[in-house]
């Protein structure tokens, strides 16, 4: 199994550790310590060893972070995880604050008391964080403090040990372009920006500008690397040994690879050197561009410049991702086939996982293209826990599937050719009008996005109104962003794309995306719906004078016709269902080798009449 169920976490350690914490304030010279999730990569998954949130706090959600003080503590999440951190820490120790509405550097603001001296360990901050937060604390006549080394780890006895996975080649035949290409558009863009060199501290850039992919973190394919970026040397920070022979070779070419502890060495020098440094604010570390300052170093700050590129997709990344929904598409019949036939009671979360994961893998390998992993821990949630949103099922909540309840299941496989993700909601058995009204206006809104057409410049911000209009009109929203990109063979999240009321990057060509509305009761029931879609090249329009781009569906999978109420949809909805429907049947089913999938499917994908 890809997925394990153990809950590793826990709350009612939160009280014992935070007291060990606050025992180092003294002769640290400090009041209060912020513990972030990320870790020295800033990624959206991170190794145990730097699972430090969790360890100290038992939350375990992928965006947070906690203020620890001498009197009081407070962890920060999204709307996404606020059923979920009331149920994991212990509040009794730890306050639930909302990361959007009162980030830190709005408590600071409002709320720090005069001379306070918070801690902050700078490898695990961006540049724009530590300005937002110093910026803030100035308001207080507070101050933030960048400690040497992180107090959390002094008191972290039984720490894991540092992830060591292989780094392997990912061949051009799914790249699409070479790394060659890609270091000699990033030569020009450094040279644009008046730079001499370039440090790239995301992973999955370093993946993509030198075609290689690792194994350091769950479900994404990353190499826990840096890299710097320079037309007569460009230099990777990643351990040898960890290099299968085949990428030394495929590297030898393009770079010299060095030891991740000689980073901040070759930062120093860049600094004495008297080069200028491109990097992103947003992504780069504070510790790194410390070092590089008080070295009289001089840095540039653009955007990553692999950022964009990479989630503009070519064709053949494209193409890989059409294939790798098809088979991710017979999985999920293989798997929804499955689940139709066992009796309500008899299957619990943890049980529809493991099936789940299992299909995967046989249709991967049956159709000669493996399951690599998956690309997130399975979503699978029953009943209430279906209201989580990003609900992780472990041994100590798992729970039956129900007869009269919903079940949503959210997952998605990493294979070489691309990643997938993708969120459907069934009944098991017969549930109510009102769950299935529900359900019908979250696919409205669905379909809605993915029928809209735009011109040049649209961004996600301008289009997320549009998969909520039908709940709007209901009285009802939901706690998450619409859309996110997605990676080829990279992190199921991936930016700079999005589609929520913060995704203020224009779409283009080629960006992969999720299309995911969903409504949630708490303490009773979620639904989401959600396909992959990508942007399609702008198109002209007959009578018109501007082109315009649209999107196109990747995920094939049926959509439960047994939850849609037709009289709520419109023509041209209930034309593109059963447009989108006959489409899954025709392309999955010949991939498909049991009868009763078969049968399943063409059930499930009959047109629906209005």
């Amino acid at each position: 199994m890809f997925q394990n169920f153990e809950d590793k976490a826990s709350a009612d350690k939160g009280k014992e550790r935070v007291e060990l914490l606050r025992t180092s304030f003294d002769e640290l010279g400090i009041d209060g310590f912020f513990v972030p999730r990320s870790d020295r990569f800033q990624g959206e998954y991170v190794p145990e060893s730097d699972a430090r949130l969790a360890w100290l706090t038992g939350f375990t959600g992928s965006a947070g972070i906690a203020l620890i003080l001498r009197d009081e503590a407070h962890v920060f999440v999204d709307g996404r995880y606020k059923t979920q951190v009331s149920q994991q820490v212990d509040t009794s120790v730890f306050t639930p604050q909302d990361l959007i509405r009162t980030p830190p550097r709005k408590w600071l603001e409002d709320e720090a008391a005069n001379g306070l001296r918070i801690g902050i360990d700078p490898w695990l901050h961006t540049i724009l964080d530590i300005r937002a937060l110093e910026k803030a604390a100035a308001a207080s006549n507070a101050r933030i403090v960048r400690l040497e080394a992180n107090p959390v780890d002094s008191i972290w006895t039984d720490r894991p040990a540092k992830p060591r996975g292989a780094i392997t080649v990912q061949p051009e035949e799914f790249a699409g372009r070479s790394a060659k290409d890609k270091l000699e558009a990033i030569y020009s863009v450094i040279n644009q920006a008046g730079a001499d060199c370039c440090l790239v501290t995301d992973p999955s850039s370093v993946a993509w500008i030198f075609n290689i992919r690792g194994n350091d973190v769950p479900h994404t394919p990353h190499p826990l690397a840096f890299a710097i970026i320079r037309q007569d040397q460009n230099r990777l920070f990643a351990d040898p040994e960890q290099l299968e022979q085949m990428a030394i070779e495929h590297l030898a070419p393009l770079c010299r690879i060095e030891a991740p502890d000689a980073l901040e060495t070759a930062i120093r020098d860049l600094g004495r050197s008297d080069v200028s440094v491109m990097l992103d604010p947003a992504l780069t570390p504070c510790r790194l561009v410390d070092l590089l300052t008080e070295n009289s170093g001089r840095f540039v700050e653009k955007p990553d410049p692999a950022r964009l590129p990479r989630a503009e997709k070519n064709a053949i990344e494209l193409k890989g991702s059409q294939n790798a929904h098809k088979r991710d598409g017979a999985a999920m019949v293989s798997f929804l086939c499955w689940l139709d036939r066992q009796q309500p009671g008899s299957v619990d979360e943890i049980a529809a996982v493991k099936a789940l994961e299992a299909a995967r893998r046989q249709t991967g390998a049956r159709l000669q293209m493996p399951l690599r992993d998956i690309s997130f821990e399975t979503i699978s949630g029953a009943g209430p826990n279906g209201a989580i949103i990003h609900y992780r099922v472990t041994t100590g909540t798992c729970r039956t599937l129900e007869a009269g309840e919903l079940y949503l299941v959210d997952s998605g496989g990493q294979y070489q050719d691309g990643t997938t993700d993708i969120t459907r909601t069934v009944p098991i058995g017969t549930v109510t009008d009102e769950e299935k009204r529900f359900f019908t206006l979250v696919l409205k809104g669905m379909i809605a996005l993915t029928l809209m057409r735009f011109p040049e410049g649209t961004r996600g911000v301008d289009l997320d109104v549009i998969a909520r209009s039908a709940l709007w009109k209901a009285g009802a929203d939901y706690a998450h962003g619409t859309g996110h990109g997605v990676g080829s063979y990279l992190s199921v999240h991936e930016g700079p794309q999005g589609i929520s009321k913060r995704g203020i990057q224009e779409l283009k060509p080629g960006m992969i995306l999720s299309n995911e509305p969903g409504y949630y009761r708490e303490g009773a029931f979620g639904i989401r719906i959600e396909n992959l879609i990508y942007v399609t090249e702008p198109q002209p329009v007959e009578g018109g004078d501007t082109s315009i781009s649209g999107f196109e569906t990747l995920t094939l999978c049926p959509i439960d016709r047994r939850l849609i109420v037709p009289e709520l949809l419109s023509p041209d909805e209930l034309d593109w269902l059963n447009a989108y429907h006959r489409n899954v049947r025709e392309t999955l089913t010949p991939l498909l080798q049991d009868a009763d999938e078969k049968d399943w499917l063409a059930r499930m994908t009959s047109s629906i009449a209005a």
